[in-house]
């Protein structure tokens, strides 16, 4: 043995490993968060909320607990959008027509961005009460 790491093979494929993993894995984040903005409506209303929740979240917030529990739910609701995105086209890729568990599986990944919204609204008026 040379005590050389031996590449990954999944799929037929060599893995990439290392920085050249982390750099594809960048790639992949960024083809990601475009597609999300140029297929998903939702996300661009969320990021567009966004800017403003996270600059009100960081004046607003009178510490840095309070920052973050104003600013963490708005990126929560982000990251479970991109997730809600990523069940619907991999449901909408198995077939169009309507199918039960398919349309469960989407309203599961709608009620989850529902509850993050919750989440943030919560933390809102549970911070700012105190002020």
């Amino acid at each position: 043995m040379t005590g050389e790491a031996r590449p990954v093979v999944i799929g037929g494929r060599e893995k990439p490993r290392g920085l050249s993993r982390l750099l594809a894995s960048f790639g992949n984040s960024w083809k990601g968060f475009a597609g999300a903005w140029n297929e998903e409506e939702a996300f661009r209303q969320e990021c567009l909320g966004a800017l403003i929740v996270l600059p009100a979240g960081l004046y607003f917030g009178h510490s840095g607990i309070e920052r973050a529990m104003l600013v963490g739910p708005m990126l929560l609701v982000l990251i479970v959008e991109l997730l809600n995105s990523a069940v619907e086209a991999a449901i909408d890729r198995i077939g169009v027509e309507r199918n039960p568990l398919s349309g469960l599986a989407k309203d599961l990944g709608s009620a989850a961005v529902f509850m993050s919204f919750v989440l943030l609204a919560v933390n809102w008026v549970l911070v700012l009460a105190d002020h």
